[in-house]
């Protein structure tokens, strides 16, 4: 796993061991990012189900203005604080689970990755984009990662689905704050 864009590209990401964690295919990530251009410069991010990490630093490699990594797996949030310093990158590691965190209070973010384990069900899903909606800015974009063909995600009031797409047996669907 490395960073495949921006001023970090091509440095090598480590990764939890484990199935706990999956890591993003490169191929997909760079998908995603291209499909994003210049919505991830200046922006600032908030990286649900962190892991290791790889999209919240993939877009601080890109020019984010800041990244927040929301992260329950102690050995995950210390392989992602890792991978930070590896790279000089700064970034705030918030030990909390998804849903614990989203009904704080907190800043607008512009830029979401949403990277659930595969094993999470799609009510859960669907709950989670729910406590996001009021965290976003006007205009924000949250990208969902999920196993291709566990049901369609009905987005909450607020949000619309502007692109879904199929990459093996990942499905990455993009979703804009009206």
């Amino acid at each position: 796993m490395r960073i495949v864009g921006g001023s970090a590209r091509g440095r090598r990401l480590k990764a939890p061991k484990g199935a706990e964690t999956r890591p993003m295919m490169d191929r997909v990530k760079e998908a995603i990012f291209s499909s994003l251009g210049a919505t991830v410069e200046g922006a600032a991010v908030l990286d649900l189900y962190a892991g290791s990490g790889s999209l919240g630093l993939e877009a601080l490699s890109r020019g984010a203005a800041s990244a927040v990594f929301v992260e329950w797996s102690r050995a995950a949030r210390a392989i992602l604080s890792e991978n930070l310093t590896h790279l000089g990158f700064d970034g705030e590691v918030v030990a909390a689970r998804v849903e614990d965190y989203l009904q704080r209070s907190g800043p607008k973010v512009g830029l979401v990755f949403v990277d659930p384990p595969y094993s999470a069900a799609l009510p859960s899903v669907e709950n989670v984009l729910g406590l996001l909606a009021r965290r976003l800015a006007a205009g924000a974009v949250v990208v969902l990662h999920r196993r291709a063909g566990s049901g369609e995600v009905a987005p909450p009031p607020g949000l619309q689905v502007a692109d879904r797409r199929r990459y093996g047996d990942a499905e990455v669907t993009r979703l804009v704050k009206e």
